[in-house]
């Protein structure tokens, strides 16, 4: 049997660092994890590619070797989906499909041959089962959660190393906290699922040995769920595999703001090499928190737990929303006040949007006020329900709050307010390479000569330069990624 691997192409989105990456000469930001997990529980000699389209073209020879099309994919590559659906179809090509964006919206895809839903560690040996006997059904589904000590380590073999910035590895799936707008739970459940700790650090072994040096991103929706585990398992073996192969590798995750409370947890995360966390901050408004039931974010000061986590020495990563049915007529300005005076440099604001599986959806549905199926990309300036502030006034505010925080001179100011005080704790092997290198002299060029921002480009060069020269790669790298944020968003005539 031949399989072929087919991941569809992200559009131009905040997280998609297009623009960014080609400073670098990498095509993607992380290899598709999902695909690589599941790629392992096919039987061993049948034959297996991979395309992923973010990276190189689908070529019609690809689709006729293959006796079935796998496809894999996130809400956001919606669009690239149905484009392949269609191309393999025309082809005579049978499909097989899972992930978020087919569990979530399976109804959608009439076309699909067969539907393989939830986790893959459950559903995808019955589909097997059933395709050995020949008599494979249509969907397969389960309200069961799959025991991920069992899972494979990813195949890495399926993919060219060089063409992704970073790479990536799961440790847990779940989430304790329940907010409205999310559908982690809904998918993956409230109880908090683990890998051993002998599991992740086979799969660091196989990157290390296959040559991998660099980024290394943690998916896990919340790397803190269990905090206990945490810090008595992992991250002291963490800490130890580091040190024993010379620091090769930082870490980034997702987790919870109340990783703030932890000063114990924070210092084995560094110290294991965590450089930075997204987390999701969604609104300084009291009221708006409580509407979406963001317990964790409650009466609590922020700002103050973002500034605790930087001066652990992990940069922040924000998630901030906009739309609540509670925001007051000033949330855009306060949205913007708290990124400036945070220095959260990586700031992702979108307009809220009600996932099908979350219980907005279904509170929104029966107000009668869902609109249509989301597109996926929650900075693309649209949502799938209609807001009470009304959806003129809340674009409009949405563009002030873009400009506010990513024109030339308030990103500028906010790098250089969090650089002033951030002291990096992370012990990185890092080589001055050919890409780096090549990727300091096209910012100069890019942004420095052509870019409207160019003078506080310099001014930031050569602050960090000769005032903080140990932070001068990451001034940098933000100056890139602030380029990547005004292009995307200058499609939407922010700019």
């Amino acid at each position: 049997m031949k399989i072929l691997f087919v991941y569809p192409e992200y559009p131009d989105t905040f997280w998609s660092f297009k623009h960014a990456l080609k400073f670098v000469s990498k095509k993607a930001s992380n290899p598709p994890l999902g695909l690589l997990t599941i790629a392992p529980l096919l039987p061993d000699n049948w034959d297996k590619k991979l395309i992923d389209l973010n990276v190189k073209k689908l070529k019609e020879k690809d689709i006729l070797w293959a006796d079935y099309i796998f496809v894999g994919a996130m809400s956001a590559q919606i669009k690239s989906t149905f484009e392949v659906i269609s191309r393999c179809k025309s082809l005579g090509k049978k499909i097989v499909a899972g992930g978020p964006l087919f569990t979530e919206d399976y109804e959608k895809f009439e076309s699909v041959d067969h539907l393989v839903l939830n986790e893959a560690e459950i559903t995808l040996p019955l589909f097997l089962a059933d395709l050995q006997k020949g008599i494979p059904k249509r969907i397969y589904q389960t309200n069961e959660f799959a025991d991920i000590t069992q899972s494979p380590p990813p195949d890495y073999s399926l993919i060219r190393f060089a063409d992704y910035s970073s790479k990536s590895i799961q440790y847990s799936r779940g989430c304790p906290f329940n907010c409205e707008f999310c559908d982690i739970t809904a998918m993956l459940g409230h109880k908090m699922r683990t890998k051993t700790t002998t599991q992740v650090l086979t799969e660091l072994d196989s990157l290390y040995n296959l040559g991998w040096r660099g980024d290394i991103f943690f998916v896990d929706d919340n790397f803190i769920g269990k905090k206990q585990e945490l810090k008595k398992d992992l991250l002291p073996a963490l800490i130890n595999w580091r040190q024993l192969h010379g620091n090769p590798f930082s870490f980034t995750t997702e987790a919870s703001v109340n990783l703030s409370d932890d000063p114990e947890l924070m210092q084995l995360m560094t110290k294991a090499g965590f450089s930075s966390v997204f987390v999701g901050i969604e609104t300084p408004q009291e009221s708006s928190l409580v509407e979406c039931n963001k317990v964790q974010n409650r009466n609590r000061s922020l700002a103050e737990s973002v500034k605790t986590i930087q001066k652990n020495g992990m940069e922040v990563l924000g998630g901030f929303i906009v739309g609540f049915d509670n925001d007051s007529p000033n949330i855009f300005q306060q949205q913007i006040d708290f990124i400036q005076n945070t220095g959260i440099v990586s700031a992702m604001i979108g307009l809220l949007n009600a996932p099908t599986k979350s219980r907005l959806y279904t509170r929104l549905h029966s107000e009668g006020r869902i609109l249509n199926k989301m597109s996926g990309d929650n900075t693309d300036a649209t949502t799938n329900f209609i807001p009470k502030m009304g959806m003129e006034k809340l674009v409009a505010g949405y563009g002030e709050v873009i400009r506010g925080i990513y024109d030339g001179e308030p990103f500028y100011q906010r790098v250089r307010h969090f650089l002033n005080d951030f002291q990096p704790k992370v012990k990185n092997k890092t080589k001055i390479t050919f890409n780096k290198f090549m990727a300091l002299i096209k910012s100069m060029f890019i942004i420095g000569v052509f870019d409207s921002s160019r003078k506080h480009y310099w001014k930031l060069f050569f602050w960090s330069l000769f005032r903080k020269p140990k932070v001068f790669p990451l001034a940098i790298t933000y100056t890139i990624y602030g380029y990547h944020y005004r292009r995307v968003f200058k499609k939407m005539n922010f700019f």
